[in-house]
């Protein structure tokens, strides 16, 4: 079994990521791990504007480039990720501003990984066989409490971009319902 940080090094291959996709990647991450901040202000999961906020207030570098064409790489991830962990364990932005600024990389990486050690070893986004010789694969996305898409992973609809848009459709659509 690979160690956390080689699963969490594992992402990197995802990126780069716009502002949306840099909040859809690390949104996976933080509900398979169950990221909820205590904080009543903080929202378990970050959006693109929270990115946008978070650059803009000195928590994540700025990106590569301006406006739509912004990219966000891995690194972007990290701090995501640590401010949302932060966030659960009861920081203000503040305190957790001040820590970023004050680790490096890999420590920011070996503390991230730490944090979601069993999520990343479980995986995001888990693979299921079905029953035969040779079982088409299943993925199993978290969307909400209760609810897993599912997609089997030669369907062209299995591109990672194009799961997690689909799990993002599904939870406005449970945003919008009054059955929550």
């Amino acid at each position: 079994m690979d160690s956390p940080v080689a699963l969490l090094r594992s992402h990197a291959t995802y990126a780069p990521w716009n502002a949306r996709g840099l909040a859809s990647h690390a949104a996976a991450l933080v509900d398979a791990a169950g990221v909820r901040p205590t904080n009543a202000s903080a929202r378990a999961t970050p959006s693109a504007r929270a990115i946008r906020f978070y650059v803009a207030s000195g928590l994540l570098d700025r990106p590569e480039g301006t406006g739509t064409s912004a990219t966000y790489n891995y690194r972007h991830l990290l701090q995501l990720l640590s401010i949302k962990i932060r966030q659960r364990d009861g920081q203000t932005l503040d305190i957790i501003k001040r820590e970023m600024g004050e680790i490096s990389g890999d420590a920011l990486e070996r503390r991230v990984a730490q944090s979601l050690g069993t999520a990343l070893n479980s995986g995001a986004v888990d693979v299921v066989a079905k029953d035969g010789d040779e079982p088409p694969l299943w993925r199993r996305v978290p969307v909400a409490d209760g609810i897993e898409l599912h997609v089997r992973d030669d369907s062209l609809a299995a591109r990672d971009d194009t799961v997690l848009a689909m799990r993002e459709a599904v939870r406005a659509a449970l945003g919008r319902s009054e059955i929550r």
